[in-house]
């Protein structure tokens, strides 16, 4: 489906409040990008991006920002999942992508990019920060502490009862029932899939063999549903169930706090956004290409390392005939204190930090 023009009672309101501090009498506007300008902001025509669904509940909130602020601007966003939205970027279908894994060196080097100039290369933004709620319908049960191995086991289809000691071992008090465990994934190649299976392959490599994947091993069975809403019916359809969630949609559902060093942390925006801030940036990147290589691994106190970087791709240059001047200022409203804001407010997300929008900025500014 398209977002046009369209978004939740909540993002509306968070959007009124930006345009009616920008547009009282007496002040400047604000363009959309961050920027404030005396004059009113000039941008028109429609902006086509398509992605990750992790980013669905954001970009509800970022296009109603975007629009109330330039209303001649139509921004459409398609959330046909991340692999749908790197190949309809690639393919010139939409002018930016939304994906939940960064481009590899591999497809990068292949330089196909069809709305790009060859040999200009992409830019890469770190925009949508969320950690993956690992989440589980048990009548009565609202949260339960695993550790790696267990969150493997289950989904490697080891450990197929509630009950398993490697759960109950670290739940002591809570009556878990004899019953099947139906694990649900994704059906479809996706980011989120590729997170946490990174994860899984980081944390217990010996229960989790087949590495981070972006498609689900058929040997390991389970339930397959499409994207991410897929996912939350299929939970929320049964008994039993526990599959893996962008946060923004972990909704009313039992909730895994995960093992880190001695302690079990549960997700937070502010325990995603700490892990991000330790982690390093792939090597062997342009300037504008901000890949962030999340250690999973990390133990430090208060970081929850499933985690989802959803980023926002683009032209470093565009073919003529672009909306160059509409993909910079929606990137810039973006990765702004009010459009992270937007996000946070709407989607639970974990606002960038300040030194990460410096570089984003720079990448963004850098786009011809």
């Amino acid at each position: 489906m398209n977002i046009k023009r369209a978004g939740s009672f909540a993002a509306m309101i968070a959007a009124g409040a930006l345009v009616l501090s920008a547009c009282a009498p007496g002040e400047t506007t604000d363009n959309g990008n961050g920027a404030e300008s005396d004059e009113p902001t000039s941008l028109s025509g429609t902006l086509v991006g398509a992605g990750a669904s992790s980013q669905q509940s954001a970009q509800e909130a970022w296009v109603v920002g975007f629009q109330t602020a330039n209303p001649d601007v139509t921004v459409e966003y398609d959330p046909v999942g991340s692999g749908g939205g790197r190949e309809t970027f690639v393919g010139g279908g939409s002018q930016f992508a939304g994906t939940d894994r960064a481009f590899n060196n591999e497809e990068i080097a292949e330089d196909n990019f069809a709305s790009c100039v060859p040999g200009t290369g992409i830019v890469e933004i770190p925009a949508y920060i969320s950690p993956i709620a690992v989440v589980f319908n048990l009548e009565g049960i609202d949260e339960l502490n695993m550790d790696g191995e267990t969150i493997a086991g289950i989904f490697a289809g080891q450990i197929t009862n509630w009950n398993d000691e490697a759960i109950t071992s670290q739940n002591e008090g809570v009556e878990l029932p004899d019953l099947p465990i139906t694990a649900v994934h994704r059906a479809d190649d996706s980011g989120t899939t590729a997170n946490f299976t990174d994860y899984l392959s980081v944390v217990a490599p010996d229960v989790w063999t087949v590495g981070p994947i972006e498609t689900w091993p058929t040997e390991y069975g389970g339930e397959a549903a499409p994207q991410t809403s897929g996912v939350v019916d299929a939970v929320a359809g049964g008994t039993g169930t526990i599959g893996y969630v962008d946060a923004s949609r972990s909704g009313d559902f039992g909730l895994v706090a995960v093992r880190i060093g001695g302690e079990y942390v549960p997700y937070s925006a502010e325990a995603a956004a700490a892990i991000v801030d330790a982690s390093p940036r792939a090597e062997g990147r342009g300037e504008t290409d901000i890949a962030i290589e999340i250690d999973r691994a990390s133990v430090e106190a208060g970081v929850y390392p499933i985690v989802l970087i959803s980023y926002l791709v683009a032209c470093n240059e565009y073919a003529e005939g672009a909306p160059v001047d509409l993909v910079k200022a929606y990137l810039s409203y973006i990765i702004s204190e009010e459009g992270q804001a937007a996000a946070a407010e709407q989607a639970g997300s974990a606002p960038i930090s300040e030194t990460l929008r410096t570089d984003a900025q720079a990448a963004i500014d850098a786009i011809q």
